[in-house]
């Protein structure tokens, strides 16, 4: 492929950073019904549940289940009232990611950054506290009706925040232990990676053209967007023009605007957490068995794993620094919009850009089935 990859800047130290990140604290889903969403995720993925906000803690216009994994925190929130904002999101978007929290040294500072950096923003540092101390939460908006919200947890020794309870459904699997990264789908990439540049202090790690990113019938461009360090990254994704209709645009058209389109999740062992999944009843995309042929031309080093990999339909790839292994599951919600990514990683820092063709087609033959192609 040939994907340009764009040098990462030395570390920088802490107090030169003007926007230090510790990582995304958690991921919020607006969602159609929060109970049954999260009864799905905790049987389907092997999430539990650890915190719950609703009409029982005296919360009168949402439900909110909390369920974690590893380091993965994603909180399920549902409408109470017809004439909720959470309502209306979910009737123009369908179930989808309302907010990307990153988790800040200091929330006071993160959102003046932010705001005099040109972010909207949306809510101001606030602190709100229970018996188990206090957090404190800013909020600026982001692409379409996606937002940011900042998270300064200091030494709250609470399940999530305040005005959650705690609720235990069982242990951690262990199968899934972080955010890899997170894709946005957007019309017009560009301003969306500048955002990330001035807002952020975020560098363009890795670009991709529509010539990498392409088959026969639709193609995209995509840039990814990394924080300093190196623990937050954004792929920013926009349509380009082919003979047919590309993923991006089935997911514009049926999100009703830009999103997050999909959360890729770091796991140790792939193929026996793909397995268990499948077990459990999730679904990935199915990849030709003539993929497999030329694999350990590319990548050598998965021989001893290669008859795992093909059963599994797990995808291959490699760059100067080691390689990865990744599969995507079908879409998770009615519409064919958001998606996950399971992503084992050996040193490379890449996103499978030797992958994209095979990904593609797999992609399209989904669209193809749904008369979207």
């Amino acid at each position: 492929m040939n994907a340009q990859t764009i040098a990462t800047p030395a570390t920088p130290a802490r107090d030169q950073d003007f926007m230090p990140l510790l990582g995304v604290d958690h991921v919020e889903l607006y969602v159609g019904n929060a109970l049954q969403a999260a009864h799905y995720y905790v049987n389907a993925f092997g999430f539990h549940e650890v915190a719950y906000s609703g009409l029982e803690t005296g919360e009168r216009e949402r439900v909110s289940h909390v369920v974690q994994q590893g380091r993965i925190r994603l909180v399920l929130t549902g409408a109470l009232h017809a004439d909720s904002p959470i309502a209306a999101h979910h009737r123009k978007h369908g179930d989808g990611v309302k907010t990307i929290a990153l988790g800040v040294p200091s929330v006071d500072r993160a959102y003046r950054e932010a705001t005099s950096r040109g972010a909207q923003g949306v809510g101001e540092p606030r602190e709100i506290s229970d018996e188990h101390g206090s957090v404190k939460l800013a909020t600026i908006a982001t692409y379409g009706e996606t937002l940011h919200t900042f998270v300064e947890r200091g030494d709250y020794r609470g399940p999530f925040l305040p005005g959650f309870e705690a609720r235990d459904s069982g242990s951690d699997t262990g199968m899934l232990l972080g955010v890899d990264h997170i894709v946005g789908n957007v019309e017009h990439m560009d301003p969306w990676v500048k955002y990330y540049e001035d807002v952020f202090g975020m560098h363009e790690m890795i670009h991709f053209s529509d010539k990498d990113i392409s088959t026969e019938y639709s193609a995209l461009m995509s840039k990814v967007v990394t924080d300093g360090r190196g623990v937050v990254k954004f792929p920013i994704n926009e349509p380009a023009e082919g003979k047919r209709r590309s993923q991006i645009e089935e997911y514009l058209e049926f999100y009703e605007g830009p999103g997050a389109q999909h959360i890729a999740l770091a796991t140790r062992d792939i193929v026996g957490t793909v397995a268990e999944l499948r077990r459990r009843g999730v679904e990935f995309l199915s990849i030709p068995d003539a993929y497999y042929d030329e694999v350990l031309d590319r990548v050598p080093a998965v021989s001893s794993q290669l008859a795992d990999l093909r059963k599994q339909g797990i995808l291959v790839d490699h760059d100067d620094e080691g390689y990865l292994l990744q599969i995507f599951t079908k879409a998770v919600q009615d519409r064919p919009t958001m998606f996950f990514e399971v992503i084992e990683r050996h040193g490379a820092r890449g996103f499978g850009d030797g992958n994209f063709k095979a990904l593609f087609q797999a992609l399209e033959r989904e669209q193809d089935r749904r008369g979207n192609l």
